[in-house]
């Protein structure tokens, strides 16, 4: 039974139904929050990957926003525009993969000491199957950190995602790690800027639970 059945498949439908590649086969170097927001996103990474560790950067970009001070040994970068990725130098391997096409990451079990979606969760159309590939390659008490604002391209985002509130998103990612089986300790967080007209920035953390 795929994962996505506890919850309804009209969730994930979208206004855009073409193929993701094609919306995405030139870069889109756009920033997509702002930089009070970018800001809070690497402290927030900066706070819970582990320096020196291997992160998997999901849906990315190019740009990653991780602290630049932080030495990690990989950052593999996985996302659906060669250009994009190519332009992002903190990456030490690149991957052009359509999780919404195939969810199971090509990387073995364990892989990683940590995992970062950033800004791109409301396009997801098979969440849970993504999640649970993710707590899979993820060590034992490894983090995996999504933040979102309220910024998208409406027409890529899945349908429960551009019908709810912001709480409501908090929400609904929460359910994404519970329901995907892999993850314990899961934290919902407001990280938004302190200051007038910033994007506001959101996050859910979850830890790798041991494999089976």
């Amino acid at each position: 039974m795929r994962l996505e059945n506890h919850l309804p498949p009209s969730y994930f439908t979208r206004y855009d139904e073409s193929d993701d590649r094609s919306f995405y086969v030139y870069p889109r170097l756009t920033a997509h929050i702002d930089e009070p927001a970018q800001a809070a996103v690497t402290q927030l990474l900066r706070e819970e990957l582990p320096a020196g560790g291997r992160v998997l950067d999901l849906m990315s970009s190019y740009v990653s926003h991780l602290p630049p001070e932080a030495a990690y040994s990989e950052v593999a970068g996985l996302g659906l525009n060669e250009d994009e990725l190519r332009l992002n130098d903190q990456l030490t391997s690149r991957l052009v993969h359509d999780l919404n096409e195939e969810p199971r990451l090509p990387f073995p079990d364990a892989a990683f000491d940590g995992a970062v979606c950033t800004v791109s969760v409301q396009y997801l159309t098979r969440p849970l199957a993504v999640f649970a590939e993710v707590g899979r390659v993820l060590r034992p008490g490894a983090p995996f950190v999504v933040t979102f604002s309220n910024r998208c391209f409406p027409s890529k985002a899945v349908r429960i995602w551009v019908t709810t509130s912001d709480q409501q998103h908090l929400d609904l990612v929460q359910r994404y790690f519970e329901l995907s089986g892999r993850f314990a300790e899961v934290r919902k967080l407001d990280r938004s800027p302190r200051r007038w007209l910033s994007d506001p920035l959101y996050a859910v953390v979850g830890r790798a639970t041991p494999h089976a």
